[in-house]
């Protein structure tokens, strides 16, 4: 995304339209606008010709082609690709260069707090007719997700979930209790922030479908936000999308305290005892 970013700016910066820049390699206009989108692989071949047509030195031209090759390269969860939908892997990506996430969930423990035996009950309910080998491989592709937080350069994460999240029975009481232990324990770290959204909020403007918001340290990469049906997902980067979604997390966010949630916490965990 950064090098379509470049890219894109480089032909701006050349005053080369479109149109002009599909002629170089014989493709349309649109297919141009999905390579600077990274819609499609950046072929080195292609990167160079665009570059020389923008008047790139060749030093230039072979420093992106080399970036080009790099970014090419599959991510580590290419690997779980036969139990990764399509539509997911961008987000794995998007997870992994992330300076900043925000999530609402309204449903259950978002995945990178999810506790082993509680990640294994959430995709066992997802995937009910899931082969025993195959529901351990999503177990472990999400497990492994979790290490991001463990980084020197983790990111921050700050989740907001519904009080119902933690009322919701996943597998048994005794795998609920570990969960919220797990939740108390990282939400003493400095780069994660838990907040519980009390039934006695009532209704507000986040009471929808769960949403990730990303945003990167990198200046060509817009902030974004994923949205998750039943059968697929939506990746938004307009800004009025986006702000809506970020204003939705900063009012839910303001219906509840650090301590209001931390009693919540405690509250079931000594429910489930």
């Amino acid at each position: 995304m950064i090098l379509g970013r470049r890219l894109q700016d480089r032909r701006l910066g050349a005053g080369v339209s479109l149109g002009d820049a599909a002629k170089t390699l014989r493709m349309t206009p649109l297919s141009i606008r999905r390579l600077e989108k990274a819609e499609v692989p950046l072929k080195p071949l292609y990167v160079e010709k665009l570059l020389q047509t923008y008047g790139a030195h060749q030093q230039e031209i072979d420093e992106f082609i080399t970036l080009a090759e790099q970014a090419n390269e599959p991510g580590w969860w290419h690997a779980y690709r036969d139990v990764l939908p399509n539509w997911f892997t961008a987000y794995v990506s998007l997870e992994t260069g992330a300076q900043m996430l925000r999530t609402y969930e309204p449903h259950y423990v978002t995945g990178l707090l999810q506790t082993y035996p509680y990640a294994r009950g959430v995709l066992r309910g997802g995937f009910p007719n899931e082969s025993e080998e195959d529901l351990e491989r999503r177990v472990d592709l999400r497990t492994r997700r979790q290490g991001l937080l463990e980084k020197d350069d983790a990111p921050t994460l700050w989740v907001v979930m519904e009080e119902a999240v933690l009322h919701r029975v996943v597998a048994d009481a005794e795998v609920m209790r570990g969960q919220i232990e797990h939740l108390l324990e990282v939400s003493e770290l400095e780069h994660v922030s838990v907040d519980v959204v009390p039934f006695t909020a009532g209704a507000h403007v986040g009471a929808c479908a769960p949403f990730t918001y990303f945003r990167f340290e990198e200046p060509e990469l817009p902030d974004i936000v994923y949205s998750e049906i039943l059968s697929g997902s939506m990746y938004l980067d307009q800004r009025s999308d986006v702000a809506a979604h970020l204003e939705a997390h900063n009012r839910m966010s303001l219906l509840t305290s650090s301590a209001t949630s931390r009693a919540l916490l405690n509250r079931m965990r000594k429910e489930y005892s």
